[in-house]
């Protein structure tokens, strides 16, 4: 019975650990959007909508700034032919 109470708050653990780890990499690749739109409520809306694209597409998080930023650079164009 030790055995299994060891074994269950272990797993525990480590579940609750990966969650975080999990959570924490999802707050900060949202925090880097949120930074490079500024704080112009449409470009912080469509950057996110860009994040989304950007999982979809599994950009690597090593690249994701630099994704993001060659998104941003589009979003004038995008604007001002009516999207």
């Amino acid at each position: 019975m030790d055995y299994f109470i060891i074994a269950i708050t272990t797993f525990a653990g480590l579940a609750f650990h990966a969650w975080l780890f999990v959570r924490f990499r999802r707050w900060a690749d949202r925090d880097l959007a949120l930074s490079i739109a500024g704080s112009d409520p449409a470009r912080r809306d469509w950057i996110l909508a860009r994040l989304a694209e950007a999982k979809v597409q599994k950009v690597r998080r090593s690249q994701l700034q630099g994704w993001l930023e060659q998104r941003m650079q589009e979003y004038p164009q995008q604007r001002g032919n009516g999207s």
